[in-house]
Formats: structure tokens, sequence, C-alpha cells
């Protein structure tokens, strides 16, 4: 096999290989010797037939597409290795005349990852973001943990905003009961805004073993087509009021719940630890700056086939979502009366800017002749296997050896980032 490059654009290479006479016909026989089983030749023993014979009743070239199939299976990827192409899509192919005793070339033009050149990406000016932490953060932090170990006490009193009742329910439009609108000793809170609008106010006010009617309108764009718009009537029983109990802010609470002694120790352990949150959320939304700044100051052909695959991903990672919730991507956009195509030029664009982006990091990681260590992608395989709670050797394994090139990737990525925010000019938020 010979490959030649023909001619190469930013985003599209033509190439040839050459498939020797000899090369051609090693593939017909290895096609033969597979598919001999197949045929059924008078006079032979199914299996038996010579070559020749076969090829006599079903004529020369009765071999020739699966052999063709199988070099050009074999010969692409040495060939796009040897012409050393990026590609991104399926490739088009014209296969030439083909004749027994002689080679043939295959002509295959294909997409391929542009040259990138990227400009403007040192001394980008961006405000800075301070990552102070108040007292206020530090007594809100505290009042947090506090509500996360209080317990609910039943109240003798009307309820109230942010009470949770227990309630049995049924839902009625006009004369007729709907099906999924009953249920028992279902517990709601009140302002959570978790029941259809105008609902949970409605019981405001209500008491122990009340009934109380509640009448609402359902949205228009309700999922159960049969509602949507419509005025529905709740018939409610009140059988609980709780309030929440906050547990009394003191040294014992401290002990209580964490591994400090007193309630000083604590505080400023919350405040370490919202300083090093809001440095972390500062210094992310900075670098989101400066990937935005350098996006915009860079026009860059994004090729169609990136933007077709990042669609494909999002598209599949949010039917997951989906399937984990109980639902799947047909059912959820025929609640949206969508058809597959529109719903995938919905986020056609988003994908276009995520692909562009990718490609000017990616391209900064180049520029600047980024190298990854066998230290880093080990410290990285540890971060992974902590994360997922794994051994690292058995993360490593799963991974495979020959996907170790993107993880190195990734930490060009982030290295390509933290170059460009670390060359940024941060001004204050108040400077002129």
């Amino acid at each position: 096999m010979k490959a030649t490059l023909l001619s190469k654009e930013n985003t599209e290479a033509k190439f040839k290989i050459e498939i020797t006479a000899e090369e051609f016909e090693q593939a017909v026989i290895n096609v033969y010797k597979k598919e001999k089983d197949k045929f059924q030749i008078d006079g032979f023993r199914k299996g038996k037939a010579p070559r020749s014979i076969i090829e006599k009743h079903y004529g020369e070239g009765v071999f020739y597409e699966d052999a063709v199939n199988n070099l050009f299976s074999l010969n692409y990827p040495l060939a796009i290795d040897e012409l050393d192409l990026d590609v991104i899509d399926y490739p088009r192919t014209e296969f030439g005349q083909l004749k027994k005793g002689e080679g043939f070339d295959i002509t295959v033009t294909v997409a391929v990852y542009p040259q990138v050149e990227v400009t403007g990406y040192k001394g980008v000016e961006i405000e800075e973001i301070t990552a102070e932490v108040t007292d206020e953060d530090v007594e809100n932090e505290i009042e947090s943990m506090a509500k996360k170990n209080a317990r609910m006490v039943e109240v003798d009193r009307p309820a109230q905003d942010g009470d949770t009742v227990l309630i049995d329910y049924e839902g009625w439009v006009g004369d007729e009961q709907f099906e999924g609108g009953t249920a028992e000793r279902q517990p709601l809170k009140l302002g959570s805004g978790t029941f259809i609008p105008g609902f949970e106010e409605q019981l405001v006010g209500a008491v122990k073993d009340e009934q109380r009617d509640v009448t609402v309108t359902f949205p228009e764009e309700y999922h159960e087509q049969s509602l949507a718009g419509k005025e529905a009537v709740f018939k409610c029983k009140v059988h609980e009021i709780k309030e929440m109990e906050l547990p009394e802010i003191d040294d014992e609470f401290v002990k209580d719940i964490s591994e400090f002694d007193t309630l000083d120790e604590l505080k400023a352990d919350a405040r370490e630890r919202l300083e090093k949150s809001k440095k972390e959320s500062a210094e992310n939304s900075m670098k989101n700056s400066v990937i935005e700044a350098v996006f915009n100051a860079n026009d860059i052909e994004v090729p169609e086939p990136l933007v077709e695959q990042e669609i494909d991903s999002q598209i599949n990672q949010f039917d997951q979502q989906l399937r984990a919730q109980g639902m799947d991507l047909g059912t959820y956009m025929q609640y949206l009366g969508k058809e597959p195509a529109e719903f995938r030029d919905d986020i056609r664009e988003d994908a276009r800017k995520k692909v562009k982006t990718q490609m000017i990091v990616t391209a900064v990681a180049d520029q600047e002749a980024f190298e990854v260590s066998e230290e880093e992608v080990a410290a990285e395989l540890e971060k992974m296997a902590q994360q997922y709670g794994l051994e690292k050797d058995k993360l490593a394994e799963m991974i495979g050896p020959q996907n170790v090139g993107m993880i190195q990737g990734d930490i060009k990525i982030r290295k390509a980032v933290d170059f460009m925010y670390e060359n940024a000019v941060k001004k204050p938020a108040d400077a002129e």
C-alpha cells in the first residue's frame, strides 16, 4: 500500500491509496477462503468448489466487493497515520476500476481538523472579582448547618409560609375527578413552589383537620395536555402542620455536628472553607471572561462535522439524564411538540460555540507547546480514582493505555486556560 496526499485545504484533505495487484489478489483469496462454504456448486460438496469454478458460475468479481472493503478497512487507518491527518468525519471514497491481476487506486476525501492560529490570548483585560468573606457570610453558613440539623415539630396554629403540611387531596375538573390528581398524607412545604402555581398559597391559614378547597388553573404548557389551561378544584384535608425547630447554636451544638469543640473553631473553619470556595468561584468566573474575550477576538471556521458530533453528544447525554428520571427523549419531545430536527437546531448554536471554544483552547495549548509528564497523568488518575471511589490501578486498567491521550489532552487544556488567565490583566471593578 502506498498513500499519496493530493490536496489539503483548511478543513478537507484528499489523498490516494494505491493497492498493488498482489495485495488485491491476496485479499480476494482471503475472502474466497472465508466465504466458500456459502456456495453450493453441482458436482462439488458444499464448500469444496475451487475459486475458479465459483467465479465461472457467479462472475469474476463475486469476491471483489468484500475484498475491496477489507483492503480499505485495513489500509485507511494506516494511510491517515502515514499522512499525519487528524480526521473528524467519515470519508468519501472513489474506487478505481477492478480487474483481475491488476492493482487499483482508492481516492479518499475526508474532513480534517483545521489548522487554527489564535491571536490576542496574552494580556487580555478582564474585571477582577474579589473573593471577600464577610462575617454575615460565616453566620449564614452556620445557620445553614443548623437548618440541616433541625427537626420538624408539630404546631397547634394556622399554617404559615415555610411550614410543612401533611394533606390528602383529590383533584376535580368540573364534575369529574381526574387521574393522577389524588394523594394521601402528602407532605408539602408551603412556599416551596413544588405544586401548581397558586396551590400552596391557598393553604396558608389552614388549621389541623380542616377541609379546604383549593382552586387553581393549570398552566397552558402543562405536560398533561388534557389539563393544560383548565381550572381545577383540589379538595384537601390537613392532617398535620409542622414547623422547623432550629437547634441552639452553641458549643454543644458544635460538638454534636463536627469534630470541633467550640463555636469559634467552627466559625474559623467555615470562614476558611468559604474563602477557598469563593476564590475558586472567582477564578473560574475570570477564566470564563478570558476565554470569552479570546473567543470574540478570533474568527475561526468551525467544521460542521464537529458541530454535528457535539450535538449528538449533548443529545445522548440529555437522553441518559431523562432515562434516569424515568423518561426518554422521544417522550420529552412529544411534550415539547418538536421534531428531532427542530430539537437539534435548538442546540446547534450552543454546540457551535462549545466546539469553537475547544478549538481555541486546544490551539493555544499547541502554540505554547505544553507538555504533559507521566507524573501529571498519574496525579490525574489518582484524583479521578478518589472521585469515583476506585483504586487507581483499577481505574487505569478500565481506561486502558489507548485512552491515556485523552487524559493528556484534558491536562493540556487546563494548562492553556491557566496560562491565558495568568497572563491576563485584571482590573479592579471600580477602575476607570
